[in-house]
């Protein structure tokens, strides 16, 4: 038997954690991992107390064809990331590694080209998460330094002549 490397066994516990998701689109899960512990978990859903769009059987953004990667204040969820950074503290976020996986609902098949959105990056880098590992297949993973995300800095891009 052949064991599973870390970064797989780590994106199989964020797909399991996915499971909870409650968006009618998309579903991903979230885990924060320092020194080989898991130090949070999240995945996306309606905030506490709110309904869900399980619940409601309703997605207004795909009620209104918007598409992926945009206009997320029209979202009903929390993203994964986000949960999963709210539960956690900062200074056990330091030089930690978050895992990061998405399902399709409909077709149930991975995400293959997940991505954090903007706000989710903002949170990431601002928490003192090092690397952000992502699922793209089942055996298949990328590997984001945080720190590109500093050095390249999209939001400044076409706005200061940067």
């Amino acid at each position: 038997m052949k064991r599973r490397d870390k970064h797989n066994y780590y994106l199989d516990i964020a797909q399991t954690v996915l499971k909870r998701g409650t968006c009618l689109r998309r579903n991903y899960g979230a885990i924060i991992v320092k020194n080989d512990e898991i130090i949070a978990t999240g995945y996306t859903g309606a905030p506490r107390r709110r309904k869900n769009c399980i619940d409601i059987g309703v997605c207004r953004r795909e009620q209104l064809s918007i598409p992926r990667g945009e206009r997320y204040e029209l979202c009903r969820s929390v993203h994964a990331e986000a949960n999963c950074i709210i539960s956690a503290s900062r200074n056990d976020m330091l030089g930690s590694t978050m895992y990061l996986t998405g399902i399709d609902v409909k077709t149930e098949s991975i995400i293959e080209d997940a991505s954090s959105c903007a706000m989710c990056k903002r949170l990431i880098i601002n928490s003192g998460i090092d690397k952000l590992v992502i699922r793209n297949t089942a055996d298949n993973y990328t590997v984001v330094e945080v720190q590109s995300w500093v050095d390249n800095d999209e939001t400044l891009e076409n706005v200061f002549g940067y």
